[in-house]
């Protein structure tokens, strides 16, 4: 699998600036192929068949590893955890579990995925805004980390859990500060409008405090918040912590609250277009332990530790969707659409998000754009569209199309929509492939099925 030569030159200016959405050290060999990790991507997509997900192993690491250095750099007393459900399997939870991070966590089937590898329990937090009995329960038999307290009603069943268990728990409670991300209204998560945290501004998040304090089965650590997600700016951060550290202040001297710990989530952008730009990592580290500090002084409050929750930041650049072209249908003075083996089916973001994307057509890499088309996928919606008018080379069926930027969220929300079966998953390293994932069989799809 490893590729040779590789194509040093720029050969066209407006196709290989897109090489900077792909994974690092991504480039086009000599016979004018996307290389990804060392691999030839046509010849991914002959080995392991399309659609197929891709993921450089190297891009991933980096990525762990500049969040850690870059927060603990700046505040030594920093934790970073990776928020499983932008993507999680096998493979991942021990590629992040051997880069130190810890795990976040939202429901009893990601972490049976992180018990199944090892993954340490007290660095598990989590998550979610209606955990049930038997989650907790689980989670509690587990001996996770943080429970993340969503909600008064949880507040009271876990108490209620741990007293029967004879536990304490250690919890943080979500909070939600009423700050908007300027994102996308579906991935909005800290506006008083959400299903997620505990208002501040109505007071609950004081009646939460109070009782959290009183009760005998679990120990308030701390507080956290997640405005949403993906967030190209930094101020909503700083806003959001001037308000809980306003709050955290007020409970100090209300109920005499020590804050041991503070969450500020996670939402850090990544770039999905030419036209995206979005902060480095040291950026936010830089606005976050910046604010944070500051306040920290002048409100006389002890140091707490950082945590920080990146998922899309972490694998969103690593992963690369393959889809193989198919039919080609030009209607007159309206598009032309290039129709792909996948679709909404393995990435729902287009139409869900209104998501944006680029690609490059992996096999022709090298080759001038020639023409304006829509991506379209094969399922049987009109809304199932991949990428609307991208300038591409002139293409034929049996070509493949490389969507980049696809690392996060589009594998977790695969479905079986027109009963077709979910895409594989393989890692790249040093020129060498690795599927972590097998593509499903139609066996899969009946297989729990009863007559």
């Amino acid at each position: 699998m490893v590729t040779g030569t590789i194509y040093r030159m720029a050969i066209n200016p407006q196709q290989t600036p897109r090489l900077s959405l792909f994974p690092r050290g991504a480039s086009i060999n000599a016979a004018g192929h996307l290389v990804i990790g060392g691999c030839d991507t046509s010849d991914l997509a002959s080995e392991f068949g399309t659609p197929l997900y891709v993921f450089d192993e190297a891009t991933i690491r980096h990525q762990c590893r500049e969040f850690v250095e870059r927060f603990t750099g700046r505040y030594p007393d920093a934790k970073v955890s990776y928020a499983a459900k932008a993507f999680l399997n096998r493979a991942m939870a021990k590629l992040v579990m051997e880069e130190g991070l810890g795990l976040d966590v939202v429901s009893a089937g990601e972490f049976a995925i992180a018990r199944s590898v090892g993954f340490p329990s007290d660095h598990v937090y989590f998550h979610g805004n209606n955990k049930t009995p038997l989650e907790l329960v689980q989670a509690l038999d587990w001996g996770v980390g943080r429970v993340v307290v969503d909600s008064m009603h949880e507040l009271k069943l876990l108490n209620q859990l741990c007293g029967e268990r004879r536990c304490m728990q250690d919890i943080l409670l979500r909070l939600n500060p009423n700050v908007d991300p300027h994102t996308h209204g579906h991935t909005t998560t800290g506006v008083l409008d959400s299903k997620f945290g505990i208002a501040i501004s109505t007071g609950q998040a004081e009646e939460a405090v109070k009782a959290a304090l009183e009760m005998r089965s679990v120990n308030l650590l701390g507080l956290h918040f997640h405005l949403g997600s993906p967030i190209f700016e930094t101020t909503p951060y700083e806003t959001a912590i001037s308000v809980v550290l306003d709050f955290a202040k007020e409970m100090k001297q209300k109920y005499d609250f020590d804050m041991v710990e503070l969450s500020v989530g996670g939402g850090f952008a990544v770039a999905y277009t030419m036209q995206d730009e979005a902060p480095m990592p040291a950026v936010y580290a830089d606005a976050v332990v910046g604010k944070m500090s500051d306040l920290l002084l002048k409100k006389s409050l002890l140091p707490p530790r950082l945590t920080i929750e990146p998922g899309r930041s972490i694998v969103a650049r690593a992963g690369v969707a393959l889809y193989t072209v198919g039919a080609m249908k030009d209607v007159p003075g309206i598009r032309k659409f290039v129709c792909v083996d996948g679709g909404m089916s393995d990435n729902i973001r287009p139409p869900l998000y209104d998501a944006k994307y680029e690609a490059m057509v992996a096999n022709k890499a090298a080759e001038p754009n020639a023409q304006t088309v829509t991506v379209a996928g094969k399922l049987c919606e009109s809304g199932d569209i991949l990428i609307k008018d991208i300038q591409l080379p002139r293409m034929a069926s049996g070509d493949i199309i490389a969507v980049p930027a696809c690392g996060a969220y589009c594998v977790p929300m695969a479905s079986n929509y027109n009963a077709n079966p979910r895409p594989a998953v393989v890692f790249v390293k040093n020129g060498e492939p690795r599927m972590v994932r097998r593509r499903e069989t139609f066996e899969d799809l009946y297989g729990l099925d009863a007559l």
